[in-house]
C-alpha cells in the first residue's frame, strides 16, 4: 500500500476529512494544507483506517479534537462572573441582531 493510500479509511472516515478539508479552506487554508490537516484530525481521532488491515482496526475511538474545544470552552465560561457571562451574552445578542439586519 503506498503512503497516502486512503483505501483502509471507512466511508464515515473519508466523509469526516472532507467536512473538516471544507471547513478550513472557507477560513483560507490552502487546499493541500486542508487535507493534511484533515486527515491528521482524522488519524489523531481514530488512530488510522478501521477497515481490515488499516492500523486503526481493533482501536477504540474516543474523539479527542471534537471534544477538545467544548472542554474549554466550559472550563473558560465556569471561571467567569456572572456579570462577565452576561455582558458576553449581551454582546453576542447584539452582534447577531446586527448582522441579521445587515444580511
Amino acid at each position: 500500500m503506498p503512503q497516502g493510500d486512503k483505501s483502509r479509511y471507512t466511508d464515515k472516515q473519508v466523509r469526516k476529512a472532507d467536512h473538516i478539508a471544507e471547513s478550513y479552506e472557507a477560513r483560507g487554508v490552502p487546499e493541500d494544507e486542508a487535507k493534511a490537516r484533515a486527515w491528521a484530525t482524522v488519524n489523531k481521532d481514530d488512530g488510522g483506517g478501521k477497515k481490515p488491515g488499516g492500523a486503526g482496526r481493533g482501536r477504540s475511538t474516543d474523539h479527542p479534537a471534537a471534544r477538545k474545544g467544548g472542554e474549554i470552552g466550559g472550563k473558560t465560561s465556569a471561571a467567569r462572573t456572572a456579570e462577565q457571562r452576561s455582558a458576553s451574552a449581551k454582546k453576542g445578542a447584539e452582534t447577531r441582531k446586527r448582522n441579521a439586519a445587515n444580511a
